[in-house]
């Protein structure tokens, strides 16, 4: 029962989003990635927070559209490779390949609103990847390693979603961008360089 009451008490979170502009997508071959499935239907353009560094990470659509190829899961964000950082509730982070049944993950929509959902399974299967890199107004050049598929969509400004496979150079994408350097997930002040 305290566990309820403390699940509903918790407040939104609401993290800032940057545009970035496409300045790369490469694809590279087969390698692991993560499906995250969680106890939540995900609506609209809400999905997680996922790159290859902390300093960087792209909105990653949960899978709710349909499509030709599978039926909607809007419980699921195929979120990207297994090394990849991801946003966790309260400004943490964790690995993809960290995630199991029963942590707890942010979804956040294109406006920047988060909310906490509990994870039900991590599916990880061999894929074939893409590596898209964006520039944001900083002048950072962040990048996410994603599974190269139709169903998987990254968020841009206004809220649009576009598929990976029809990614173009120069197309816009939300981002949520800080200071790197984290220590077991939790942001610290430290000199760091992540490539």
């Amino acid at each position: 029962m305290r566990l309820l009451a403390s699940a509903a008490r918790r407040e939104p979170e609401k993290t800032a989003l940057v545009e970035g502009r496409v300045a790369e997508i490469l694809p590279l071959g087969i390698g692991d990635r993560v499906c995250v499935d969680t106890c939540t239907l995900i609506e609209g353009n809400r999905g997680m927070l996922v790159g290859n560094s902390s300093a960087g990470m792209f909105l990653v659509c949960a899978e709710n559209v349909p499509n030709p190829y599978v039926l909607p899961r809007p419980f699921r964000v195929n979120a990207g490779g297994v090394h990849s950082y991801c946003r966790l509730p309260g400004g943490r982070t964790a690995y993809l390949s960290e995630l199991a049944a029963g942590s707890e993950v942010l979804l956040v929509g294109g406006t920047g609103e988060g909310e906490t959902a509990s994870v039900g399974r991590v599916k990880v299967e061999r894929r074939p990847l893409l590596l898209v890199r964006a520039q944001t107004p900083s002048g950072a050049v962040h990048s996410v390693i994603l599974q190269n598929a139709e169903t998987i969509r990254l968020v841009g400004p206004g809220g649009a979603a576009v598929s990976v496979a029809k990614l173009a150079e120069g197309d816009a994408v939300l981002l949520a961008e800080e200071a790197a350097g984290r220590h077991f997930g939790v942001a610290v002040e430290e000199t760091i360089r992540e490539k």
